[in-house]
């Protein structure tokens, strides 16, 4: 798979990833939960290693942790996980459980989920930085009226990480926080690559483009996550899946060309950005 480098370190990092939410959310007597073993497999297979997290996920930091820990997986896995809570005493708490449930005393990205108490976390998240319990730290956020916070925080704080929304049917963030976060040096992971609104199960139904085997894809979920990826200050995307081939489906995306953002101009439209 191909890597991207994470600005502020230079560490190579594979552009596809695994998100967990609701996939993961499962009870160990499930039988979802039998299948994200393989998920988690296909991943590692393919030559990935990204796979994110929350403590608002439900059960999805406690079905990672139990799936890393066995057969040796926490060592392929670059594990990101968020804090969303108000109050330093109650941040710190939420982390330390988010550590607790993954299985582990390092974690390798903590961001803050939606900007919630930033200040007061991000101070914590800089102590826990200087003392290696947690290698990198960001910020995310979904919602598009919040992107001017967004970028204020971009240029006044120094971060490794923004995870933010860019799909080919929301192309908001590429307005301005995309190109700030590659002039500010920090690593962007995307997270909803195939957009809202039903733009993937309508596109299911219709035949790929002859196009779409120049660019190395056999499925629209390929095209829509070659399509984000196409932007250069994209690092790693995540798609969220319970099913082992969907997973393995999705990491051939970061395999072979990776097209210019050009080559989406006379194409955008008809598939529907």
């Amino acid at each position: 798979m191909t890597t991207r480098q994470i600005p502020s370190s230079r560490e190579a990092l594979p552009v596809i990833g695994c998100g967990t939410y609701v996939g993961f959310d499962q009870s160990p007597d499930s039988a979802g939960y039998s299948q994200l073993p393989g998920v988690v497999d296909a991943l590692f297979a393919a030559g990935g290693s990204v796979i994110d997290s929350s403590p608002m996920y439900g059960r999805a930091e406690a079905t990672t942790g139990e799936i890393l820990a066995a057969d040796d997986r926490r060592r392929k896995a670059f594990v990101a996980t968020k804090v969303w809570t108000q109050g330093r005493h109650e941040g710190v708490r939420q982390m330390q459980e988010s550590m607790r449930l993954l299985r582990t005393d390092r974690i390798d990205l903590i961001q803050i989920h939606n900007l919630v108490d930033w200040k007061v976390h991000l101070a914590t998240l800089r102590q826990w930085k200087a003392q290696g319990l947690v290698r990198y730290i960001g910020i995310t956020h979904y919602t598009a009226s919040a992107y001017p916070q967004v970028e204020a925080v971009l240029r006044s704080e120094r971060l490794d990480f923004l995870q933010i929304n860019y799909a080919i049917d929301d192309r908001r963030a590429a307005q301005r926080l995309l190109p700030l976060a590659a002039d500010r040096g920090v690593a962007v992971i995307v997270n909803m690559p195939f957009g809202g609104g039903g733009l993937l199960r309508g596109l299911l139904g219709r035949p790929l483009p002859a196009w779409a085997s120049d660019i190395g894809c056999t499925s629209w979920p390929q095209v829509l996550l070659k399509f984000v990826l196409s932007h250069p200050a994209v690092t790693c995307t995540i798609p969220g899946t319970r099913r082992r081939e969907h997973m393995a489906e999705n990491a051939v995306a970061g395999m072979g060309l990776i097209p210019e953002l050009g080559f989406w101009q006379d194409k955008s439209v008809a598939i529907g950005g």
